[in-house]
């Protein structure tokens, strides 16, 4: 159960730990922290995805080490066996990357769900949201890195020839195919050779939901790829590369989600 829905929280407020991971791409110049201040759902603590990230890199969001993780979530009140449910107020659904970090770092995967729609279905629904900031207390959390579910550049380079599994890439066809230019400075054009190209956006209604599991299917069927193989997710900086992880988890449900960390953002480089 990757995802729960915004009647499910209401019910369950008190019961689990709930997390804003809202995160806006740079040039949409709005503040995560910031709207959570002035809005959030009851109980919600802020995760800030560009903070919570390794610092001593020039790569976006990449995952930071084991001792700084067990800090962060520490800090944030969760304890390993507490049920944790992350929600967004953001276009690319960032509350995804949250969802798999905390898979990676060996939180139990039925304990982390997304919230369906996030905050804009549950304001648009006129339920509880509030300006107080819970109080936490610090815990002692332990982490056991799934390290299987990362690729580095030099995986993927290596997985041009050897084919050992299926790169798809989570960005739009435009960018896929180089006919714009990135949003980020400093990256060409284009995309990871023999991988492939299913747009995010694709797999969410307009309601801002993950559309339903048979188009979800269709929707990677669409792409010609086989299915079969390992399946690593790639994108611009490791954010919506979490959202085709997520989906592609609600219609196989023992896959566990792989990303290339470095995504466009490494491999674009010039």
């Amino acid at each position: 159960m990757s995802l729960v829905s915004t009647e499910w929280l209401e019910k369950n407020l008190d019961k689990v730990k709930i997390v804003d991971c809202s995160w806006h791409m740079p040039q949409e110049n709005r503040d995560g922290f910031e709207e959570y201040n002035s809005q959030h759902i009851k109980n919600a603590i802020f995760f800030d995805l560009d903070k919570n990230s390794k610092q001593n890199t020039d790569l976006p969001h990449m995952l930071t080490d084991k001792n700084s993780w067990e800090n962060i979530v520490s800090v944030m009140g969760i304890k390993n066996e507490d049920e944790i449910i992350v929600y967004d107020n953001s276009d690319v659904i960032s509350s995804c990357r949250c969802w798999y970090n905390f898979i990676y770092y060996g939180h139990n995967p039925n304990l982390i769900h997304v919230l369906d729609g996030g905050f804009k279905k549950w304001t648009n629904e006129n339920k509880q949201t509030t300006i107080n900031i819970p109080k936490i207390i610090k815990t002692n959390y332990k982490t056991i890195e799934k390290k299987k579910l990362v690729k580095n550049k030099l995986e993927i380079d290596k997985n041009i020839s050897s084919k050992e599994f299926n790169v798809i890439d989570a960005r739009s066809k435009q960018r896929f195919d180089g006919k714009v230019a990135e949003p980020r400075k400093g990256l060409r054009s284009g995309s990871i050779q023999n991988s492939f190209c299913l747009p995010f956006s694709d797999l969410i209604n307009n309601d801002g939901t993950f559309a339903s599991r048979d188009i979800i299917l269709e929707k990677f069927k669409s792409i010609k790829c086989d299915l079969n193989k390992n399946l690593i997710f790639s994108c611009g900086s490791g954010v919506t590369a979490s959202v085709l992880a997520l989906a592609y988890s609600l219609i196989e449900n023992k896959y566990m989600p792989t990303i290339y960390d470095g995504s466009w953002s490494e491999y674009g480089k010039f």
